[in-house]
């Protein structure tokens, strides 16, 4: 017999679920679209780095220069322990971390780049490097004989 999915045997146990399992409120959903969205910018003489990084602070941010690719990680681990003792239907805590790289060039050094982190937005700006013309040099081959 066909019943209303509202009366199955567990319908208590699983109203939340059904809310909850929208892809809105799943971590592939809306929330994980806007993680480290970045804006480049080409100026005259270097690139702006514009990086959004909602809820993370300063000293979760690092930024690192190797063979060429800038690397901007953001992790975090959060707990919140101020609310013991109440009951929650559902608390949701972000713990992890995300990862881009930008390749630079390898003439670009690390001194060279300036960062600033404001208001969640990291901003970073690498200067345009020309990449310097190798010296042809002269490889000759051994003829033997």
């Amino acid at each position: 017999m066909l019943r209303p999915s509202i009366f199955t045997d567990n319908f208590v146990d699983n109203m939340f679920d059904d809310f909850f399992n929208d892809g809105f409120w799943r971590p592939t959903g809306m929330r994980s679209v806007s993680a480290m969205t970045t804006d480049i910018q080409e100026l005259p003489d270097s690139y702006k780095i514009d990086m959004e990084l909602p809820g993370f602070a300063k000293e979760d941010v690092q930024a690192e220069l190797k063979k060429g690719y800038l690397t901007i990680r953001a992790s975090r681990t959060r707990e919140n322990d101020e609310n013991k003792g109440q009951r929650y239907i559902r608390k949701e805590r972000y713990t992890g971390h995300y990862q881009r790289s930008f390749f630079v060039g390898e003439q670009v050094k690390q001194e060279d780049i300036k960062a600033r982190f404001q208001d969640g937005v990291l901003t970073v700006i690498v200067p345009k490097k020309e990449k310097t013309p190798e010296v042809e040099q002269s490889k000759f081959i051994s003829i033997e004989g």
